[in-house]
């Protein structure tokens, strides 16, 4: 958690990036950092002063990130109906929905503890998270959800982020949850797991895995945001909170690293 002041608590929803961190197959290899240029390359040469810089490459989805719209599609067809052809997607990204659209996020945040509802410190792996849950969650936190807000949901699966094999296997969001959310119309969601939804559930309705990337993405025009840090922000049990999100211009991309904060006032926290 960043430090406070006298009237706000600030929570960092990023988690830590090294080149071991957890990563879907679909995103390997996913980070890795070099420091190209030290100090020693060049001291001496400009009297006391020296730099350093590095390389940084990884993928959109590794981490702590954001899917732009164009990340998933329905029978071919991105949000909106946009069909995707040669004139929308080619090597260097698309011409519509890329991450770049996105703009910054800020608006209420709502915490779903979907863990705390259900007491426990961490869902099951390969938990599907109901409509019921979220339903029965949301009454029972006196959190209603408005139109522009941003879901959060803590499973406590962020606990195990330097277990890969069960940070990967961890809960998820069933599809009916994802639609129920999806109805309420918030500008985005998220959760501190690898893909939002149980990765390898085939949903009934839509005859695929990972449907709320359908709904949310394709259908819905909802952003999602993955990898997150919630375990501080439900401990201190704040539900409600300033949400600030600010995705790179990465033009054309599917996504982008982020670092999202929760902002708690003395208002939202009494």
């Amino acid at each position: 958690m960043i430090a406070p002041t006298s009237s706000t608590r600030i929570f960092d929803l990023e988690q830590p990036r090294t080149v071991d961190m957890p990563m879907h197959p679909a995103h390997k290899p996913g980070y890795s950092y070099a420091l190209h240029r030290r100090h020693a390359d060049s001291y001496g040469s400009d009297g006391p002063r020296t730099g350093a810089s590095g390389l940084i490459v990884c993928k959109e989805h590794a981490g702590t990130h954001i899917d732009a719209l164009c990340h998933q599609a329905e029978h071919m067809f991105l949000c909106g109906g946009v069909a995707v052809d040669a004139r929308v997607e080619s090597a260097s990204g698309f011409s519509q929905h890329g991450v770049e659209t996105i703009a910054p996020i800020v608006g209420r945040g709502i915490l779903l503890d979907i863990a705390g509802f259900k007491n426990q410190t961490s869902l099951d792996a390969g938990y599907a998270i109901s409509r019921t849950d979220v339903i029965g969650c949301a009454h029972a936190q006196h959190s209603q959800i408005a139109p522009g807000d941003v879901v959060l949901v803590h499973t406590g699966n962020d606990q195990y982020w330097h277990d890969e094999s069960r940070y990967l296997a961890g809960p998820g969001m069933h599809g009916d949850a994802s639609r129920w959310i999806a109805e309420q119309k918030p500008v985005a969601v998220g959760a501190d797991n690898m893909a939002w939804d149980v990765i390898g559930l085939v949903d009934d309705d839509l005859g695929c895995t990972l449907p709320g990337h359908i709904i949310m993405l394709a259908r819905n025009g909802i952003y999602i945001l993955e990898n997150l840090y919630l375990g501080a922000l439900a401990r201190a049990r704040h539900y409600a909170f300033q949400f600030v999100c600010a995705p790179l211009k990465f033009v054309g991309a599917t996504g982008s690293p982020v670092r999202p904060i929760a902002i708690v006032t003395d208002e939202q926290a009494a």
